[in-house]
């Protein structure tokens, strides 16, 4: 897989996507209805921006039952699953909120079916 610098950055540079990509460097992967719930944001703004990072190639997504699962895209070039991963390391802070959020919902297989019922 192929990557620009350019499209690696303009996707990190919304702080939703950011957190999106952070969120998912943290979990492994999530469905819409979790990411919605940790950020505090409407469903159709989540969507949107996991719309943009899949068309950049930066996620991937996977369909189980009724959901959609998102991962960051396992075939990305080393230099930028560097990115990510430092990017990561060096700003936790920035999604503290949101992952104790998602803990206190519970077990991760238990997530979408809480989460996406409200």
């Amino acid at each position: 897989m192929q990557i620009e610098p350019i499209t690696l950055f303009k996707s990190l540079s919304d702080p939703v996507r950011l957190s999106i990509m952070l969120l998912l460097k943290a979990e492994g992967e999530l469905c819409v209805c979790e990411f919605s719930e940790a950020l505090n944001e409407i469903q159709p703004k989540i969507s949107r921006n996991l719309a943009l990072l899949k068309t950049a190639e930066v996620v991937v997504n996977r369909r189980q039952g009724q959901w959609i699962y998102y991962s960051i895209n396992p075939d990305l070039p080393q230099w930028a699953a560097e990115i990510i991963a430092e990017t990561f390391n060096a700003n936790q802070q920035l999604i503290a909120q949101p992952l104790s959020i998602l803990k206190a919902v519970g077990d991760t297989e238990d997530r979408p079916t809480i989460l996406c019922k409200k």
